[in-house]
């Protein structure tokens, strides 16, 4: 028997379901044992039916998996990472939370639910106890718990550290995303190069209130969601990866440039969070040149999971500005994703085989 947890990737031949196949090749927790995508590629093998985007080339073990259908009976896995769009995965991720399958998903289909975790394991490991509510309410046997947005991500990551140590009243945020975050093919190349466009829908709201959700406190009855006033304009900009954005804040205790940066520098992943394969080492990382981050030199610091913070300086405004970076498909989106179900382990939710669970924890 495998010393390793078997697991599912839906909406494999998609972006980002080719980067989950990606970063989970070698994974010491978890086996892709089993690929889904639409009933065009059915039955396929995975080499013959996905056209492969990425620069690292395509697992070796992968190219001969044959494609199965999005549903959950006879996948015999713990875990399925969701690709889905957020139209298909309101429908499909509750059939495999019903049938005892942890769904880890990139969609932003059941974010907004009370009893769902929207989770950055370096920010609110403690919301994964919404899963015990969820379970209960709901009558399921597995469940669902999400990552965040992709530009909320980077974002809310650099925020939890400064409301650690200053608290926080109001934040405004003007994005720079990648094209990838549309997803393939995503935005035409006429509407896109030489040209930026002010608009990506959903974007700006999801970016207001994900934040506070995440940021928000975890009690009994639920998150009760962070108090900061936050305002989001976010633009397509005719970068590959990385999302960066540009941010002003006012703290509820004063802070200087210097105090920030080395709140940023100090914080660390909570306990629970701290020593999972995919934890970002470091969670934050300060440049100090004047020039940085930028998305092509930074976006993989920390193999993509570490979120990068320049700029650190005062605001005449409100206090500070910065610019944060984060990699889109890595930590905000297939990265995320893996290591939400690292935390799933973490808490016992899913156990290793008793071969790996000793070398793996």
């Amino acid at each position: 028997m495998s010393a390793k947890i078997p697991v599912a990737v839906l909406a494999a031949t998609g972006s980002v379901g080719q980067r989950f196949v990606s970063l989970l090749d070698g994974h010491p927790f978890f086996e892709v044992t089993a690929l889904t995508a639409s009933d065009r590629s059915v039955g396929r093998p995975y080499g013959e039916a996905c056209r492969w985007l990425l620069a690292e080339p395509m697992p070796a073990w992968a190219r001969g998996l044959t494609v199965l259908p999005t549903t959950p009976e006879n996948l015999g896995v713990q875990i399925a990472f969701s690709a889905l769009p957020a139209d298909v995965a309101r429908e499909v991720e509750p059939c495999f939370a019903q049938a005892g399958i942890w769904v880890c998903s990139n969609a932003s289909a059941f974010r907004r639910e009370e009893d769902v975790p929207l989770l950055l394991p370096e920010v609110n490991p403690e919301h994964i106890e919404l899963l015990t509510f969820q379970q209960q309410r709901r009558g399921w046997s597995g469940g669902i718990l999400t990552n965040p947005n992709c530009a909320s991500t980077g974002l809310t990551v650099a925020l939890k550290a400064l409301q650690q140590s200053f608290g926080l009243k109001r934040v405004l945020v003007a994005t720079l995303q990648a094209a990838s975050g549309a997803g393939y093919p995503g935005v035409p190349s006429m509407d896109l190069l030489d040209n930026l466009v002010p608009y990506i829908p959903g974007e700006e709201e999801k970016l207001e209130w994900e934040a506070r959700k995440m940021l928000g406190q975890f009690t009994p009855e639920g998150v009760r969601y962070d108090e900061v006033a936050l305002s989001a304009q976010v633009n397509r900009v005719p970068v590959v990866d990385g999302h960066t954005a540009c941010v002003w804040l006012e703290t509820t205790q004063p802070a200087s440039p210097e105090q920030a940066a080395a709140a940023l520098r100090a914080y660390r992943a909570p306990a629970l969070a701290a020593d999972l394969p995919f934890t970002p080492r470091p969670p934050l990382l300060v440049r100090e040149e004047a020039d940085r981050p930028q998305p092509r030199l930074d976006r993989n610091s920390g193999g993509g999971m570490t979120t990068v913070v320049g700029r650190v300086r005062a605001d005449a405004l409100l206090g500070l500005r910065m610019v944060i970076l984060s990699h889109n498909t890595i930590r905000g989106a297939a990265g995320g994703s893996i290591y939400n179900a690292e935390l799933l382990v973490k808490t016992g939710r899913v156990k290793l085989p008793l071969s790996g669970a000793v070398s793996m924890l």
